[in-house]
This record gives structure tokens, sequence and C-alpha cells, in this order.
């Protein structure tokens, strides 16, 4: 590194610089990217260059920079002096060039929606993790040229083609660049048309996988969700998929989505299913976070953390949806569309932060909290996505009942798409809440201080009723007494991995990370625990041996009752007319059905 004076970025001149990378991967078992950022125009005495430390849509600091080597900075044959002056911060002194040519590599072997990977049979890369910014130039066009290792990789991505430039793209600005993820190779490649739009499907992957079967289920959940809000807002959108060997998720952009699901996970109708919910969810945030924004996200600082308490909306109303397009859409039918709802009441309602953290501060620390996850975590914290997806379960059951079936949580969606989206105009906490009771004819401070900035349980049963339903928690009879902890073997130990706050387990003293030995003095393991406290009713003292910081210690425990493990939504006994007409008019079924 050679030295460079360091100038304030606020007080560089004004330039309209042309600003072009080069992205070549000449060998791609080594896991790099050589890219090469041309700058020309540049008037400055220096060039100040930018990594974001994360990319919109995943809420954690990522630090991309730990992965970028080898910089050099160039104009022509000269080198430039240049110094680093933050983690992700470059600045290169110009001498009086206009021409700047910065050279770097990335390394890329993380195979996931929001980082990069490279390798034999493919590149994949998010510009986030890959591409500098000029701070004062954010708002420049930039193409980018990518230059594949073999004749036969082809390039997908949402960005256009420059003509009569081969290999090359454009983007309106840093921030359409940030949305634009690539994938090069020779991946599958499929074109179809829905409502008149282009759209294509990029799977790279060996798998079980059905192309067809994906393009005609997700035609229907692309006219489902364009009904929802009116139309579809771009001329061309893609679908990348890759096939990995266990991971699962998605990343939105606003003419495209990245996702990632297990290979073997499509014959299976469940798992097939599964699938389809994450294209609805990546789907709907076209709309619902990538142009319908909290004020927090309008515009993006790539510096550091966005705060915002609205994720539970902008993430956990769009898990919502995605549990009801594929019934909308008739990829699965009413029964299974209660039977996920139940799974996911299930999922919130054994978990004890719940009762510890509100929604919103979910949100505004997701970037410390629900991606960091560790010992404690179920004890004090609750995923904005799950209790957001039930909250708006419960607004849409608040809305129909209401308005008689005749407005729902579409309508909060729609308005608010009209009022903010399209102009993409960031909302605030009270804006949100402000359409949420326009929409429902309804006051609802209470509701909001109750259970969105409050950690009040949600009264499923007082919204399910109207509609003839009930919450029904399920205790397996086989199910041993409670003890409060989990356990797993791990490097040839017990290790215990998860002790519940007030539980048997806490109150005796157990801690995550001591090592299970023995119950009443005979060894047990993990895989044995349950089965081992089968032998003993709720109430009944034992003797738990366990290293605690490589200090044998055996406390008494007592056992509480077995806890639920299960929720279903079940339909009430003897439900009324009005009950029955409302379960119709909401999911198109009797609701005698449920029973048979």
């Amino acid at each position: 590194m050679t030295e460079a004076t360091t100038v304030r970025p606020s007080t560089l001149p004004r330039t309209t610089p042309k600003i072009h990378f080069q992205v070549a991967m000449p060998q791609p078992n080594s896991h790099l990217f050589e890219v090469s950022l041309q700058v020309s125009g540049w008037l400055a005495p220096v060039l100040d260059l930018k990594l974001p430390v994360w990319t919109p849509g995943s809420y954690l600091v990522r630090e991309y920079a730990k992965n970028l080597q080898d910089f050099s900075a160039l104009a022509g044959n000269t080198i430039l002096p240049w110094r680093k002056l933050t983690k992700n911060h470059w600045q290169v002194g110009t001498n009086g060039v206009s021409e700047v040519t910065v050279r770097y590599r990335v390394f890329a072997n993380e195979l996931s929606v929001r980082t990069n990977h490279l390798d034999s049979s493919h590149g994949y890369f998010n510009p986030a993790a890959l591409c500098f910014y000029i701070p004062e130039f954010t708002e420049q066009p930039i193409t980018i040229t990518i230059v594949p290792p073999q004749a036969d990789w082809r390039i997908a991505t949402p960005l256009t083609a420059v003509s009569g430039m081969f290999n090359t793209f454009v983007a309106a600005d840093f921030d359409t660049l940030v949305d634009s993820p690539f994938e090069i190779g020779t991946h599958q490649f499929y074109q179809f048309e829905v409502l008149g739009k282009s759209h294509e499907l990029a799977i790279w992957g060996k798998g079980n996988a059905e192309p067809e079967r994906i393009i005609e289920d997700t035609k229907k959940i692309i006219e489902v969700e364009a009904e929802i809000f009116g139309g579809l807002p771009y001329e061309r959108y893609l679908f990348l998929l890759h096939l990995s060997p266990s991971m699962g998720g998605g990343l939105e952009h606003k003419y495209a989505c990245s996702l990632i699901y297990p290979r073997f996970n499509f014959r299976k109708q469940d798992k097939y299913e599964s699938f389809m919910q994450l294209v609805a969810h990546e789907f709907f945030h076209l709309w619902n976070v990538k142009r319908l924004r909290p004020k927090g996200l309008e515009k993006f600082d790539y510096d550091g953390e966005n705060y915002t308490s609205s994720l539970w909306f902008s993430e956990g109303t769009t898990s919502y949806y995605d549990l009801q397009i594929p019934f909308r859409a008739g990829i699965y039918d009413a029964k299974t569309f209660l039977q996920n709802l139940s799974k996911e009441i299930t999922l919130l309602q054994t978990k004890l932060g719940r009762k510890v953290q509100p929604v919103s501060e979910s949100s505004f620390d997701a970037w410390i909290k629900l991606y960091r996850r560790d010992a404690n975590s179920d004890n004090c914290q609750i995923s904005y996505y799950l209790k957001g997806e039930m909250i708006s379960f419960l607004l849409d059951l608040l809305i129909r009942e209401r308005q008689g079936n005749e407005r729902s949580l579409d309508d909060v969606m729609r308005y608010m798409w009209e009022n903010f989206g399209k102009a993409e105009i960031g909302f605030t906490p009270e804006q949100l809440q402000g359409a949420i009771e326009l929409v429902a004819g309804k006051d609802l401070s209470d509701f909001f201080a109750s259970y969105i900035d409050g950690v009040e349980e949600l009264p499923f049963d007082e919204y399910l009723a109207p509609f003839g339903l009930r919450l029904e928690a399920d205790i397996d009879e086989n199910q041993p007494p409670y003890i409060g902890l989990k356990a797993k073997a791990q490097n040839g130990k017990q290790k215990i991995e998860f002790v519940e706050f007030g539980s048997p387990a806490q109150l005796a003293g157990v801690s995550a990370d001591d090592e299970l030995l023995a119950i009443d003095g005979m060894r047990v393991n993990a895989d044995q625990l349950n089965d081992r406290l089968k032998d003993y009713q709720p109430g009944d003292p034992i003797q738990l041996s366990i290293f605690h910081q490589d200090e044998l210690q055996t406390l008494p425990v007592t056992l509480a009752d077995p806890q639920p493990t299960n929720y279903k939504i079940v339909a009430v006994e003897n439900p009324n007319s009005t009950q029955q007409e409302n379960f119709q008019n909401w999911l198109g079924i009797p609701l005698a059905n449920l029973k048979n």
C-alpha cells in the first residue's frame, strides 16, 4: 500500500465521471473474481471508493470487504498511491490524471443468495459484495462487462444489455447495480410470458426440480399477486434458482429474485409446496419492501445499519402472503393453508422470546440479534418474520370480520402501494398504522401497543371465533415430563445447547454449554434423554449430573408437566350461521369440510 493524501470526500469538486466495471474469472477453481474498475473523466485530486458492508433485503452487516484482496490503482502504466481509511473505504491519489483503473480480486466461495460463489460450474455474485461505489456519484449510470472463462458460459441478470457491446450491461445508478445479481455459467434457462410481461428462469445445479411444473405454478403466483396490486411494475423479471445440498432461502430484488433450495426437495409434495411459498414470498417483495419501503430504508446507507421498526410488515406480512398466495393460486387447498398457518403458530407459541421482545424491537434489532443467534436467543427474542406473519393474519381476520369480508389485508396493501409504493416514498410506523385503521374502520392503538410494541400474547381465539375456528393446543400422550433443556452429541460429548428460562433445568442451575452426563447416577446421552424421562412423572425429583466448566455437579431437578408442542386451527363445535358464512366467504369452502 502506497500513501495518498487524505482529502475529505465532501470537499471533492463535482464531476460527471464514467464508471465501468469488468468482472473476469479466468481460474474459477481459485474462487477469485478479478475485477477492474475504470473511472473516466475524473477531475478531483483523490478518488474515494467504498465497498458496501451489507446488501438490502438481508439485515446484517456482512463485512464484504473481508474477501477483497490484491488492490491496486493505475493511470495507464503508472502506479497511483492509495490508502485505506476505514475497513471498507479506499482512497486513491489521482495526481491530476482523469483516467483511473482500479484492480482487485474478491474471494467467492460462499454459496448463499447474499454473497458470491465461483467454482468450475458457475459464477454468481451480488454486486454489493463485489463492486465499489464512489460516495459522491452513486446516482451515475454504471456499465459492467462480464468476461466468462469459457465460451459456453452464458449470463443471466436483470440488467439491460448494452447494444453493440459484448457481455456488457448498464445500471441506471449504484442502487440498481446492487439490486441486480449475476449468474454466469451453463445454467438451464427458460423464458415465459405472464400478463404480457417477459419472465426468465435460470436454474444452476443438479437435482429433481421440474422446470415445466415450476414455471406453470410460478405463472399462477404472478397472476394472483398482480391482481392484488393492479398489475406488474416491470417489463422483465428474472428468477434465479440455485440447487444446493441442503440450504434454502431467498433474496428479493427489484427486477429479480435469487432463490436457493435443497436439490432433491422438489418431488415430495410438502417440500415442493414450501418451495412455491418461497417463490411467492420473494416475488411479493417486488412490491412490499423493494418499492414500498419503511422510511428507514427509503434511501440506502451502504456503510452501516439502516434502522426501522417496521420489518414486521415488510417481512412478516410478506410471510403471511407467502402462505396465502399458493392457496389462492390453487397450488394447495384451504385445509393445507390452515395446516401451514398452524405450523407457524406452533413455531411462535413454542418460543419463550415472544414474551420478552416486542416485534417492533425485533425489527429494529435485526442487525444484532436475528442473524446472530446464541444459546439464549430463544429465551429473549422473536423473529419479526414469524410474529409479523401472525399479526398480519389477525389483522386480516379483524378487517374481514368488521367489513363483512368486503375488505381484507389486500386493501391495506393496495392503499400502501398507491400512496407510498408507486412513488417509492418511505412510510413511517404511524402512517402504516393509519392505513390499517382506515381500512379496518377502527382505532387500533391498543392493538399496536399490546401486540406490536408490547409482548402480550396474541389472542388467536378472539380473532378466529367469528370464522368458526379456534386454536387447539396439543400435548402428545407419549411426551415425557418437562425438563426444559436441549442437548446434542458434539465431538464425543453430550453438550447442552439450550436451557429454557424458568424451566426446571434452569431453576436447578443448568446452563447452555454444560455437558450432560447422567440421570440418577446412570449415564444418559442426548438421544436417550426423552426416553429416559418417560420413566418419571411430573413432580418427580431427579438427580442430574453434568460437567459445568469441567466441574462435576449433581443438581436436584423437579420435573414439571409436559408443555404443548403443537397448535392447530380447528373448527368450533356447533358453529352458528354467521360463523359458517364468514368462513365460506373467506376460504371458499364450507366450514364442515374441515372435519372431513
